[in-house]
């Protein structure tokens, strides 16, 4: 029982992860840096409104985890996206990151919670459920 309870817990944090990133920080805009980030990647012109698309996208990601709708494509799209996203930001922008180069290690640790939470809490359960 206390593996359901972690694994919906991580479910809601990781869900929360990507709202807050991408409506508090993006489609709001509460967070300039994410602006300047995109628009230092993928140029300038075009940066709010690129801006509120990949915060809208967070937006619908943290639904689709809530959902649980196809939870191990979703954990991978989900490990992809940051994975690729922190790649760039550590290349292109470390000096707009909030903590440098030292993202990557907040990244990786995402990665491997929603790496866990997926396939190693989630296989759990769904043994023990086939019991």
């Amino acid at each position: 029982m206390k593996d359901k309870h972690l694994y919906n817990f991580l479910t809601i944090l990781i869900s929360a992860v990507w709202l807050v990133n991408g409506l508090v920080c993006k489609v709001l805009n509460l967070v300039p840096r994410h602006e300047q980030i995109i628009g230092r990647i993928l140029g300038s012109d075009y940066s709010r409104p690129l801006t509120l698309l990949i915060g809208s996208s967070e937006v619908v990601m943290a639904i689709w985890i809530m959902t649980k709708f196809k939870t191990k494509l979703n954990a991978i799209i989900q490990i992809a996206i940051v994975a690729a996203m922190n790649v760039l930001e550590f290349v292109l922008v470390p000096d707009l990151l909030l903590w440098g180069r030292l993202n990557s290690v907040f990244a990786i640790f995402f990665i491997g919670m929603i790496y866990y939470n997926e396939f190693i809490l989630n296989n759990c359960l769904k043994l023990q459920k086939s019991k």
